[in-house]
This record gives C-alpha cells, sequence and structure tokens, in this order.
C-alpha cells in the first residue's frame, strides 16, 4: 500500500477500468491482466503463488475445488460484483481467507436494466428491432404484432434488498401496483408500499409481472420452476437480472413455448455464457448479455470498493463489505 516498504501483492484477473487500475497499481504490488484474456481457474492458480490477495470476477470459472486449492500465502479474495455463488465461503472461511464483495454501488444501473427488461419483454423489443432491420416493418397491422401494457399492471418482486427497492421504486412511476417476496418485511417506505407476502407461492397469482432480484442461495436456486410458474396468472412475464440459476430453464422455456406465459426478459442465465440454446429460438424472450452493472460510473465505482475492502484489510481492518464475518 501507499507509503510503506513491501505493500501488498494482489493478482488482479480481468482488466479493470483505468482510474482503478491506477489506484490499485499504486497502492499495492500489482499483477494486472492488460490484454484482458479470460485466466482459467488453473491459470490463476499458477499465477497466484507469491501473492497476498486476489480481485477476481463473477467472470472467471472457478470451480469447487478453486479455493482448497489456493496457496497459503492467499489471505483474501475481493470479488468485483455482488453476487458470490462463484465462490465458496464456507470454504473460504475454512481456510481463513477474507471474502470481500461490492454491494451498494451497482444498485440504480441493476434496477434500471430490469427496468428495461420489463418493457423490452412486455413491448417486444426484440422482435420489433428484427423487423426494422430485416425490412419486414410493411408487416405490421392494426392487429399484429402486438405487445403488452406496462403501466397499471401487478408487479411482484422476488427479494427486497437494496435492487430489489430501487426496481419498486421505478416501477411506481409506471403506476404498478406492487407485491413482494423476502426473507423478511422492509419498511413500507422502503418496498414503496409493496404487499408483503410471507410465502413465495402465496405472491404469484398476483403478479402480471414477475421481477427476480434475489440472491443466488441453496433456498432460491430453482425456486422459479414448473410448480411455481403455474401460479402466475396465463400471459404473465418473468425478468430476472438476479442470477441464472434461480430459474428452471426447461420450466421457463416450456411456459414460453405453450403460451401460459407471454414473454419474459433475461439479464443473466445458468451457465452463461453458453446458455440454453431453446432461447434463441423464442420470439417472446428479450435477451441481454448479463450488462446489469455495465456502465462506466458503475463498474469503476465496483474495482474502487474492492480496493478500498483490501485496504482496510492489509491495515488490520475489519472490510466494510467482508463476507467470511461471524
Amino acid at each position: 500500500m501507499t507509503g510503506t516498504s513491501n505493500p501488498p501483492r494482489i493478482l488482479v484477473t480481468r482488466k479493470m477500468m483505468p482510474d482503478v487500475e491506477r489506484r490499485i497499481a499504486a497502492a499495492f504490488r500489482a499483477t494486472l491482466n492488460p490484454d484482458d484474456r479470460p485466466l482459467s481457474a488453473a491459470e490463476i492458480l499458477e499465477k497466484c503463488g507469491r501473492h497476498d490477495g486476489l480481485l477476481l470476477t463473477s467472470f472467471d470459472k472457478l470451480g469447487p475445488d478453486f479455493i482448497p486449492a489456493l496457496p497459503p500465502s492467499i489471505r483474501i479474495i475481493a470479488t468485483h460484483s455482488v453476487g458470490y455463488d462463484h465462490l465458496s465461503i464456507p470454504q473460504a472461511k475454512a481456510r481463513g481467507i477474507a471474502v470481500t464483495n461490492t454491494p451498494g454501488v451497482l444498485t440504480d444501473a441493476t434496477a434500471d436494466v430490469a427496468l428495461l427488461l420489463i418493457l423490452g419483454a412486455a413491448r417486444g423489443a426484440s422482435w420489433g428491432d428484427r423487423m426494422v432491420r430485416e425490412d419486414r416493418w410493411g408487416e405490421t397491422t392494426l392487429i399484429s404484432p402486438l405487445g403488452h401494457d406496462v403501466s397499471g399492471r401487478r408487479l411482484g418482486i422476488l427479494g427486497m434488498g437494496r435492487i430489489g427497492q430501487a426496481v419498486a421504486r421505478r416501477a411506481r412511476a409506471f403506476g404498478m401496483t406492487l407485491h413482494y417476496h423476502s426473507r423478511r418485511p422492509v419498511a413500507a417506505a422502503e418496498a414503496s408500499q409493496a404487499t408483503y407476502h410471507q410465502h413465495f407461492e402465496d405472491m404469484l397469482p398476483n403478479c402480471d409481472f414477475l421481477s427476480i432480484n434475489c440472491a443466488s442461495t441453496p433456498e432460491t436456486r430453482g425456486i422459479v420452476n414448473a410448480a411455481t410458474l403455474a401460479l402466475l396468472p396465463d400471459g404473465a412475464i418473468v425478468v430476472n437480472t438476479a442470477r441464472g440459476d434461480i430459474v428452471d430453464d426447461g420450466a421457463l422455456i416450456a411456459a414460453l413455448s405453450s403460451g401460459k406465459l407471454a414473454a419474459a426478459g433475461l439479464d443473466v442465465f445458468r451457465g452463461e455464457p453458453r446458455i440454453d440454446p431453446r432461447y434463441r429460438g423464442l420470439d417472446n424472450v428479450f435477451m441481454l448479455p448479463h450488462i446489469g452493472s455495465a456502465t462506466p460510473g458503475t463498474r469503476s465505482a465496483m474495482g474502487h470498493k474492492c480496493i478500498d475492502n483490501l485496504e482496510q484489510f492489509f491495515r488490520g481492518e475489519t472490510p466494510t463489505d467482508l463476507l467470511t464475518g461471524d
């Protein structure tokens, strides 16, 4: 760190925003990835010897054997993401390795994308764009193709954390009636006066739209499945800006193909970027390549939050965003 004769060594697995790289190079002995070449788990393990910490991302494909194979020199992992399903927190705790993430700074950017997915899926942004690009505008009539109304409809939010609350505020501007399910209720003002449902299944019949904003945990993985999708009203629309493994792909594709669901808007997928190819053949799916946090300001803020946590740790302080605490 700046002002020390022997600053800690940090391996950075992907290229960061320029201001982030300048700061980390000034504060640490940093090994950067200037070519932004994706590194395999084996390459990261090979490179991180003699390093004290890792700054990695949710793009890194690590696997369950990664943390047990880390060299003993690694004392902290700062992940450039809010989600941490790519890391085993119990394994890190067992090894005595601190893990931090970046909550708070990408709330607005991700909530904006959730609204983009709601509007894009409902109003046919993907098929409308293709019609213009393919010179098929002349095929439109007064009765076909048609999208779906958003204003005044019912929105159910799965997960009323920071991002869920930001989605609720935005949806309120469209006159939507709001419902939510979370592990626990939040203050009415924080939930934009949304109605709380203790059980996820009880909320679903009230949802013309379902926005998935919860963390990926053992309890939520696969929670959107054939049984729960069946509880939605016919013609509902599902959007996901959280994590792909919260959704059962086969069940969602079947519901979209049968007409049970009118449409879906997806920014995240199980196994991304190698998504289930059946999605590509559906005209009623509006898809984005996991761009929830993809703005310059947000990506910079995430990087600086990683560095804040690293600096706090190496000063002997508890990092603000520690995931491996008691």
